[in-house]
């Protein structure tokens, strides 16, 4: 009986301290560390996720839908809630578009409580990796920007990061106004991960849609044309912009080599640079049209003046001459630009003085940006008067020792179709359906000036002329200028023998034009002259664009 009550005893005495343990364990868990606890088990079931807003979309004058934003999750696990990773990593791979083995891999990390199995997993997949209902696998909502038609203008658009924020071309000046405002949600899940309750705590504010002013069409047509450029001549990039000097918009901008805004990596970096505003050289022959328009407002010379010409001109310690050799020849100033003198230019450029010339290259544009709403873009380099040398003045006014972008060009030939008045070239022409407003225009020329310019630059395309293998548009008249100008060798510092930039600009039809085009071959090979690459390039987009915007006939 003793020996009974003694263990029963002992029993109870066991069971006390059970309680005694169990009421101290209780009062630590409740009173001392219920704070934390009830905070960690508040995170672990209740989350706030960021509810990414749809970003705007891009489209072209005619609405045709150049970069636009899917449903696409993020797809993580947290691995060590995940029962079967053999099993999951099997029906998970197909969906994520990845490896099975590195599917398994990432579940099978044993220092992380956290991993990424996939990014941007567009919307139908991302389904269905959710109705598997795999325990430790979660999906976050996001975006994947895609471009639908892969390589069109696709250095203008630029592309969007990880992170959904823009990082070159439009994509990138945009941001704000396609990005629109993130919304916040708040997700309760049960004890085994299940949402069991969805609330938003603010909307997303979708961005704006953004128009431009190009057109898909003369877009894609432009840049069949600089591939064919590539495909011939194999040079280091190509530009072409086509602007209708009117308005100054934009209608397109192509660069050679493509590269595909959906895949940009798979390109040379100097091939994702947007050549119109982004690199500066030397414009050798277009420039001279600068120098006779400001012969032609400083009353300097006529279209009909005549010029008797030596075969070469010394300025100061140099001795210019022409490409190909000539004799002693009468020239007018029509002659002199159809033909690109670089004689004739040089005596028309002393004849303005460099105080004046300096004065017009800088009232014409150069030297500063054009303020086109394309981000990158340089300024180029106009030497300062005072750093004039004694034969400068033989070497600027045949477009050799200053520096411009392919949009300085386009923009101060566009003055000259337009009358003489400038207007900042542009890309964007509506946001959320509202017109955007463009600097002001103004005039840098005389409309008589402007009006001699267009009818000399005829001849260029004229015979004689140094465009004059461009294949005629019947009914129409065009007008240009040819460049050639050697390139600066970066290890001697002297103008290479073998690296030119072979160039061409015009407008059509040539009295009253509706469009500019713009061109420019960076370094082609097997052949250098501005008439010989650029120029056909110029009259294979014309002879399009004139039919396709139904621009009638001038003749």
């Amino acid at each position: 009986m003793v020996l009974v009550e003694r263990r029963i005893g002992l029993l109870f005495a066991f069971f006390l301290c059970l309680i005694l343990l169990a009421g101290l364990r209780s009062l630590q868990l409740g009173t001392l560390k219920g704070g934390m606890l009830a905070r960690a088990a508040t995170s672990q079931q209740v989350s706030e996720a960021v509810v990414p807003a749809h970003r705007g979309t891009i489209v072209d004058r005619k609405g045709t839908e150049l970069a636009v934003s899917q449903a696409a999750d993020d797809v993580s696990a947290t691995p060590y809630l995940v029962p079967d990773k053999v099993k999951a990593a099997k029906q998970l791979a197909p969906l994520l578009g990845a490896d099975e083995d590195d599917v398994l891999r990432k579940l099978s990390l044993r220092d992380t409580g956290f991993v990424y199995l996939g990014h941007h997993i567009p919307g139908e997949q991302a389904d269905k990796v959710k109705a598997l209902a795999i325990p430790g696998i979660d999906l976050t909502p996001g975006q994947r920007r895609t471009y639908p038609h892969d390589f069109l203008a696709s250095q203008v658009l630029g592309g969007v990061n990880m992170e959904g924020k823009g990082y070159a071309g439009l994509e990138y000046s945009l941001d704000a106004r396609l990005h629109g405002t993130d919304g916040k949600r708040r997700i309760v899940r049960d004890g085994v991960g299940q949402d069991v309750q969805v609330r938003d705590l603010k909307r997303a504010q979708p961005g704006n849609e953004v128009e431009l002013s190009l057109d898909a069409n003369i877009q894609d047509d432009v840049e069949s044309v600089l591939g064919g450029i590539g495909r011939t001549y194999r040079p280091k990039g190509a530009t072409a912009i086509v602007t209708d000097p009117r308005s100054g918009e934009i209608l397109a901008l192509a660069n050679w080599p493509q590269i595909n805004a959906n895949d940009p990596s798979a390109a040379p970096d100097y091939a994702r640079q947007n050549r119109a505003v982004g690199i500066t050289y030397e414009p050798g022959s277009t420039f001279k049209a600068i120098t006779v328009a400001a012969a032609l407002e400083d009353h300097k010379v006529t279209p009909q003046t005549s010029f008797n010409l030596p075969p070469q001109i010394v300025v100061a310690d140099r001795t210019i001459k022409n490409a190909e050799d000539r004799g002693w020849a009468t020239m007018t100033t029509s002659d002199i630009l159809a033909q690109s003198d670089n004689v004739g230019a040089i005596t028309i450029g002393e004849l303005v003085g460099k105080q004046r010339f300096d004065y017009y290259v800088r009232k014409f544009g150069f030297g500063k940006i054009t303020g086109t709403d394309l981000p990158g873009e340089e300024q180029g380099i106009v030497p300062q008067l005072k750093n004039y040398s004694g034969s400068s003045m033989g070497n600027l006014p045949i477009g050799q020792g200053e520096a411009v972008t392919p949009m300085q060009i386009a923009q101060f030939y566009g003055a000259i179709a337009n009358g003489g008045i400038l207007r900042t070239p542009h890309l964007v022409r509506r946001i959320d359906g509202r017109l955007q407003a463009q600097p002001a225009a103004r005039r840098i020329m005389s409309a008589g000036t402007a009006a001699s310019l267009r009818k000399m630059l005829e001849g260029v395309l004229a015979p004689g002329g140094t465009a004059s293998e461009v294949k005629p548009i019947p009914g129409y008249t065009l007008a240009g200028k040819t460049g050639t100008a050697n390139k600066i060798d970066p290890i001697t510092h002297e103008y290479s023998q073998s690296a030119y930039v072979a160039s061409f600009v015009g407008f059509a039809p040539a009295r009253s034009p509706k469009l500019l085009i713009s061109i420019m071959v960076d370094e082609p090979k097997g052949g250098i002259y501005g008439g010989q690459v650029a120029a056909p390039a110029f009259g294979k987009i014309a002879g399009f664009a004139l039919n396709y915007e139904k621009i009638p006939p001038s003749k």
